[in-house]
């Protein structure tokens, strides 16, 4: 297999809040839209996000109603602290402060619009 990209599909109610918190905070573009459906790339990023509205009917029946739950899109960045004050800066509530784990990750968190926690990781060498 061949990957040629990498693409997160989150479910959402308000596409076009979570299009511009990942747009105006994350450096995204948005790619190709349509009603209920926004496709948004990254010039260094390895991931696209696709923001779809819940209950779209291009989703099977048994997802449609769905919302993203038990997900959390991760960034790895260079300077942490720097992107941690950059998003407090524009506004951006931080719901779980920076810290460093024993096993040399070092993060941060924010939540889009729609409840989809946004990690930023930084790793530390051991």
């Amino acid at each position: 297999m061949n990957v040629l990209t990498s693409t997160v599909s989150l479910t959402v109610d308000d596409v076009a809040a979570s299009s511009r918190f990942f747009t105006e905070h994350f450096g995204f573009t948005e790619q190709m839209a349509a009603e209920g459906f926004v496709s948004l790339g990254h010039e260094t990023a390895k991931v696209n996000i696709v923001l779809l509205k819940a209950g779209i009917e291009v989703l099977p029946e048994h997802l449609r109603q769905q919302r993203a739950a038990g997900v959390i899109v991760a960034f790895t960045v260079e300077d942490l602290e720097a992107e941690e004050k950059r998003l407090r800066a524009a506004g951006v509530e931080i719901t779980l402060p920076l810290r460093e784990e024993p096993w040399g990750e070092r993060l941060f968190m924010v939540t889009d619009p729609n409840g989809v926690p946004v990690e930023l990781v930084e790793w530390v060498q051991q």
